[in-house]
């Protein structure tokens, strides 16, 4: 019997990866290797080659007994692993509809619950080490400069990593309302304002750039766009120099994702609401902006604990009637 389940995940990245979502390289990259995971083992579980299984043959039980695998013989984390079974729920959720006769499978294993992890708080940056990091970048040189305007720009856009060495010149509309157009996660247009210190940074950056149309806004001394990786070294190089004037970011792990977070945190101090914050974030829905709710919930209850409580006055110790103590003393 012919394999059922070989042209429907390839029509499920076809159809739904490409044609619906319009996924990004980097999410079918992710969903491949998920597949491709599970189909291995798959293989070794049953002795079918990957390309013979059926939709039948990933069951409850198997893709509930991978999942397991990835955390006790790969090492992944219950995130990672949350993150496969993501992938897995999207392409059985796909299935449901096209193959009503596996419907009893499938409902099966939508039913496999996410393991609960341990959530910890997002790390941002106070406005004062904000504004120690941005001013570490020695400005005498053009790498510094750029890194300035990096920080700068990725603190007040609250921008994705990839989609800041995304930009391009012409990605800036300066003029009387400045803003900024990305590319961001799931192929999604956004367009941010841009604040006055920022529109000055990034005129005074692409007159000096001198490279109009589409150059790539932060470029290594080569021409070439700066890689993610490239972006972390810098921003964990200028933190270092920052906490010698700032010492409390010595205790914060830096990355390009503390100035996202940064920006969030800033925007709902400034009393924005979630769904503002969702919106300007590139968030897909308004529940991944509910974590800097949660984040500036507890850190006003860690700063209430250290203050002096009101009225604290030990309760006056109670004092039985005679008549209670003689009702006792008969007991």
């Amino acid at each position: 019997m012919m394999s059922d389940l070989a042209p429907l995940l390839q029509r499920f990245f076809t159809d739904k990866l490409d044609g619906q979502m319009n996924a990004s390289t980097h999410t079918k990259a992710a969903y491949a290797d998920t597949f491709r995971l599970l189909l291995l083992y798959a293989h070794q579980r049953t002795g079918i080659a990957p390309s013979a299984l059926t939709l039948g043959d990933l069951d409850a039980d198997l893709v509930g007994g991978f999942l397991q695998y990835l955390e006790d013989e790969r090492g992944n984390s219950a995130a990672t692993r949350n993150t496969r079974r993501a992938a897995l729920r999207s392409f059985f959720a796909y299935a449901s509809y096209r193959a009503p006769e596996a419907i009893v499978t499938i409902s099966q294993v939508l039913a496999i619950p996410a393991k609960r992890t341990k959530k910890t708080l997002v790390s941002f940056l106070t406005a004062a080490e904000a504004d120690a990091l941005i001013a570490a970048p020695d400005t005498r040189v053009w790498l510094g400069r750029r890194d300035r305007l990096l920080l700068h720009l990725g603190i007040q856009t609250g921008l994705r990593v990839s989609e800041l060495v995304g930009l391009h010149t012409d990605s800036i509309e300066l003029g009387p309302h400045s803003q900024l157009r990305c590319l961001g996660k799931g192929r999604k247009h956004r367009v941010i304002p841009l604040q006055k210190p920022t529109v000055r940074l990034l005129s005074a950056w692409i007159d000096e750039l001198g490279q109009p149309g589409h150059a790539p806004l932060f470029p290594t001394s080569t021409g070439t766009p700066l890689t993610r990786a490239a972006v972390a070294k810098l921003i964990t190089r200028h933190a270092a120099t920052a906490a010698e004037k700032c010492p409390s970011l010595t205790e914060k792990n830096i990355t390009p994702h503390t100035l996202r977070h940064t920006c969030a945190m800033m925007l709902l101090h400034a009393g924005i609401d979630t769904a503002s914050i969702a919106l300007w974030l590139g968030h897909a829905t308004i529940q991944t902006t509910q974590v800097y709710l949660h984040a500036d919930l507890e850190l006003k209850r860690r700063t209430l604990d250290r203050l002096p409580t009101i009225g604290n006055r030990p309760p006056a110790r109670y004092q039985a009637s005679d008549a209670l103590i003689a009702f006792l003393a008969e007991r």
